[in-house]
């Protein structure tokens, strides 16, 4: 279900971020590039101090930091200004223009003012790669940003060719842990891979003892390039609708087959992750995968008792809505609300594909949701754990419950961008942490407390 009811006037605490800010993101995922932002200066200091919060890691985004001014005569002459001041600044292999609210209210025809900006340029030689996406914040949430752009690259840098053994790897905005663990399966596999995009290290660095303008890491642009060639395209996500898909353009334009799943997340949707892996390299599962998966059904068999009948809300970006009640749904907890700012309008058959004959009640599920409404519901239903990101920290210490911190933005702990929540492995150290705050929630409930299980 995906109500309004008659008293809604406005969103309270919105259960989503900006799409630009997806953009910068994915940008930030890919070799050599500086994210820039078609916009106000505030836009970027905005994102910059939100992302940074989460990750613990400077980030620099660009502007063309346009003005009311340029809101009657329009942001090119700012455009080219910002661009060439980047590339002297920061050398950058590529830089990811996204728009905002603002130019594309005005209408900027930012196409147009790249290839002006190409033939004006003196040193054509020298030039970055550009891609650009748009993204209004006023229309859609990060996560439409972030897949806009990685589409946009797409779109506009991949070329086809001879058909090669490489396999690409889309599974959408995930932690720095995750895109790390995705690497070793596939290489486990024996499959040469090319993930778009990789924050693995751009967002999660060693010390270093001078700061770097433009991180290493990322994806690799002539990779990127070569993604027309590859042999198959695994993408994540339940929700994703096709004309976000990257996948989709790759195979419409260069006939590669993709293989569509959801993020996976416990056992069930791991399985079939693992399967498409197989079905692809022609392996079996590794042994050490095989252990993995085995240890973490014995861990469901010891801590069932503890789990088996709780109630949960979980909110967040769609996928990962849909990949926790899977989760959750195997370990013995109930989703009794399922919440997301998004609006794509696949949230409730996505729900249902994960838990039609699994759950004896459906759970509640609302689309284009705030926190002002999710309190309300979640008083009603009265859950024993809360499921989610940092925002719903005040609604969990309202009800009294404990937060399972999962997915972006993590504010008010560190390591966010290295909790693991994909795989067997990422589904094994989830499950301890439920199983623990759990425990620990009774233990302080306790009039006497206990020191032993």
């Amino acid at each position: 279900m995906n109500s309004k009811g008659p008293d809604y006037i406005s969103t309270t605490n919105a259960c989503k971020l900006c799409r630009p800010l997806g953009a910068c993101l994915a940008f930030r995922g890919m070799e050599g590039t500086v994210a820039f932002l078609h916009g106000s200066q505030g836009c970027a200091t905005y994102m910059r101090r939100y992302i940074i919060s989460h990750y613990n890691e400077p980030m620099d985004i660009a502007s063309s930091s346009l003005s009311e001014k340029h809101a009657v005569y329009g942001g090119g002459p700012n455009l080219k200004l910002g661009l060439s001041n980047v590339q002297k600044k920061y050398a950058p292999k590529m830089i990811g223009i996204a728009t905002t609210c603002l130019t594309e209210t005005i209408g900027d025809d930012v196409n147009m003012y790249l290839r002006e900006y190409e033939r004006e340029y003196d040193g054509k030689d020298d030039l970055p790669c550009f891609v650009n996406v748009s993204s209004p914040s006023y229309s859609g949430t990060h996560m439409q940003g972030f897949h806009g752009a990685v589409r946009a690259v797409v779109e506009q840098m991949t070329e086809g060719g001879p058909v090669t053994g490489c396999v690409n790897l889309l599974p959408g905005f995930v932690s720095c842990a995750d895109y790390r663990y995705l690497s070793e399966v596939m290489a486990d596999f024996g499959l040469d891979h090319t993930t778009l995009p990789d924050l693995s290290l751009t967002m999660d660095r060693p010390a270093l003892l001078e700061y770097e303008k433009v991180p290493g890491g990322g994806t690799p642009l002539h990779r990127i390039r070569a993604m027309g060639r590859s042999c198959a395209t695994i993408e994540f996500g339940r929700t994703l609708g096709e004309d976000e898909s990257a996948g989709r353009l790759l195979l419409s334009r260069f006939g590669v087959k993709r293989f569509r799943t959801g993020m996976p997340l416990g056992i069930r949707e791991s399985d079939d992750f693992f399967n498409i892996l197989s079905e692809i390299s022609g392996r079996e599962m590794p042994e050490k995968h095989r252990l993995e998966r085995g240890r973490l059904v014995d861990a469901y068999v010891d801590g069932h008792k503890y789990l088996f009948g709780k109630r949960a809300v979980v909110y967040g970006e769609e996928d990962l809505v849909t990949g926790m009640v899977s989760f959750l749904s195997e370990i013995g907890i109930q989703t009794v609300l399922c919440a997301s700012g998004e609006t794509s309008g696949r949230l409730v058959q996505a729900i249902r594909a994960v838990t039609d004959g699994i759950l004896a009640d459906q759970p509640e599920v609302h689309e284009g949701m705030d926190f002002h409404e999710i309190s309300n519901r979640a008083e009603a239903l009265a859950p024993d754990i809360i499921v989610g990101h940092s925002k719903g920290y005040p609604l969990a210490r309202k009800l009294g419950v404990p937060l399972i911190r999962v997915g972006f933005p993590i504010h008010d702990r560190i390591g966010g961008q290295r909790i693991l929540h994909l795989g067997y492995r990422g589904a094994q150290m989830l499950f301890d942490t439920i199983v623990n705050t759990v425990i620990a929630h009774t233990q302080e409930l306790s009039d006497i407390g206990y020191s032993y299980m």
